[in-house]
């Protein structure tokens, strides 16, 4: 019956929950804190303090520590199914379904339209990651070396080599106090070892399989996401085997209907195995979450002493630097071009960007803006 009531609560936060990671949270406090009192405010700051440590989709591992302290793993597993089952049931619909409307002039503008969109959100998001994460002025060197880096290189493994020399660098550079000794708790050794053993080992058994190859690239995708779900689009479209246009739309979508952005490896899971659409949709979906919920796991008890470490607190101040980077690159690289085609869109993006960076107007509001422009834009 608990988790019953956990899951009814995600699913119905899954059907509303539009305007990102940062708003999925607020839903969360919201709910969880205010209204049903299933945790004070000082548990729930920690679970955002320990999804913003690990790499993952931020939201949803809030909403899988939260189910998991409710209701243990079954719990956690109600909670994470709920809150996305919406938004994968609806990008696997638009996937299976893009063919007989793919001819359509409404929805080539609605696609326009939202590709447009995908270039204000992800600017705005990418001036919002700066400003958090490049405080200081290392941070903002290594932001400059990443960039320069991946205009000229593009691929996973380059982007891999980034984080890792950020890292590094930073390490070295930043001078941060020493900590007071610290009393680390206990690591959970079996979801560690088993994130370690899809990341590195797994690959090896593929053995060509073209199923086992997909759920490896989205789960080294999920592996690698620091900073938020927009990060995940450029580690997809350098490890993930699909065209541009598709790739472009399936974001767009992602953005267009509520619950977490990772949801976008349903819809191009569905567009990758047409013959098993349903299968595709729920491989990328499960690899590109996995990673981060397992991480949850072992370090669910031990991440605050950890995360107090000098050294760590060294390293991620570059790592964070350099996935800002990364998402700029997509931007000016991939996003911007497919998205902006005349004049006339430039000017619609800068006000765009102007409006959702000044005013808090609701995202639904937003898209169905930028829908409409695209249909009338296709009709003149």
């Amino acid at each position: 019956m608990r988790n019953l009531t956990i899951f009814w609560h995600f699913f119905v936060l899954g059907l509303f929950s539009f305007g990102g990671p940062m708003a999925h949270i607020a839903y969360f406090r919201k709910k969880f804190v205010e209204d049903l009192n299933w945790l004070d405010e000082e548990k729930f700051s920690k679970l955002v303090a320990l999804s913003n440590f690990l790499p993952g989709p931020s939201s949803s591992q809030v909403g899988f520590s939260i189910g998991y302290d409710k209701g243990g793993i079954v719990g956690a597993l109600s909670a994470f199914v709920a809150f996305t089952l919406p938004s994968f049931l609806l990008l696997y619909l638009a996937a299976i379904f893009q063919s007989s409307y793919s001819s359509s002039l409404i929805i080539q503008g609605l696609i326009s339209g939202l590709k447009l969109f995908a270039v204000i959100i992800v600017a705005d998001a990418t001036l919002s990651m700066f400003k958090n994460l490049c405080k200081i002025k290392i941070s903002r060197v290594i932001f400059i070396i990443s960039v320069i880096i991946l205009v000229f290189f593009q691929s996973f493994y380059i982007q891999l080599l980034v984080i890792v020399l950020a890292g590094f660098i930073s390490f070295i550079f930043i001078k941060l106090d020493e900590n007071e000794e610290i009393k680390y708790k206990k690591i959970s050794k079996i979801p560690l070892i088993l994130f370690f053993v899809f990341l590195f080992i797994f690959p090896f058994f593929i053995n060509e399989n073209e199923y086992l190859s997909f759920f490896n690239s989205f789960y080294q995708v999920g592996s690698l996401v620091f900073g938020g779900g927009h990060v995940v689009l450029p580690l997809i479209s350098s490890n993930v085997t699909v065209s541009q246009e598709s790739f472009l739309t399936a974001y767009s979508l992602a953005q267009a209907v509520p619950g977490p952005m990772f949801t976008i490896a349903s819809y191009i899971g569905a567009i990758s195995f047409e013959q098993s659409a349903f299968l595709g949709a729920l491989i990328a979906t499960i690899a590109i979450f996995l990673p981060g919920f397992l991480l949850i796991l072992a370090f669910f008890k031990s991440f605050e002493s950890y995360s107090k470490n000098t050294k760590v607190k060294k390293i991620l101040l570059g790592v964070k630097a350099s996935v800002v980077a990364i998402l700029f690159s997509v931007l000016v690289s991939i996003v911007v071009p497919s998205g902006i085609t005349s004049i006339l869109d430039i000017f619609i993006a800068l006000v765009g960007f102007f409006v959702i960076r000044k005013f808090k107007l609701p995202i639904l509001s937003i898209i169905l803006f930028f829908c409409l422009y695209g249909i009338v834009l296709i009709y003149i």
